[in-house]
């Protein structure tokens, strides 16, 4: 049996805040929207490009995430380079939303940092994973 890993869908506290979050710092764009039968509105956000292949799905309703620094629960996205990880670090430092700083571990971890979204989630930003873009690059460094 053929299976294909599409989408995750999470309840969140508050939609608008975490579109603009996946907007902002992860480049994820708005593909679908509807609304529930309460006039709530659900979202499908995808990296551009890839809007048939894995969305991302956000529904009103969740009680949000108290996530301890100890629990390594994250979405992961793959950076082209150290610089956009430290970028990308450098603008959730000034966001407030910085969980950990920049930090290379062995592989197949690399190089990587984490922000925590309006609903609690950690994010993380690595590059040097053997996944995503620039992995084969990494590897060979």
């Amino acid at each position: 049996m053929a299976v294909n890993f599409t989408h995750i869908a999470l309840h969140v506290r508050d939609v608008e805040s975490c579109v603009a979050f996946y907007r902002e710092f992860c480049g994820l764009e708005l593909v679908h929207e509807r609304f529930d039968d309460k006039g709530r509105r659900i979202v499908w956000m995808a990296e551009p490009g890839r809007e048939d292949d894995f969305v991302f799905v956000l529904l009103p309703g969740g009680g949000g995430r108290d996530q301890d620094e100890r629990d390594f629960s994250h979405f992961g996205f793959a950076m082209p380079d150290r610089d956009a990880v430290d970028a990308v670090a450098a603008k959730g430092r000034a966001a407030g939303c910085l969980e950990w700083a920049p930090r290379q571990e062995p592989y197949p971890v690399g190089y990587y940092c984490g922000l925590k979204d309006p609903d609690g989630n950690f994010v993380e930003f690595s590059y040097g994973q053997p996944l995503g873009p620039g992995a084969a690059t990494a590897l060979s460094e």
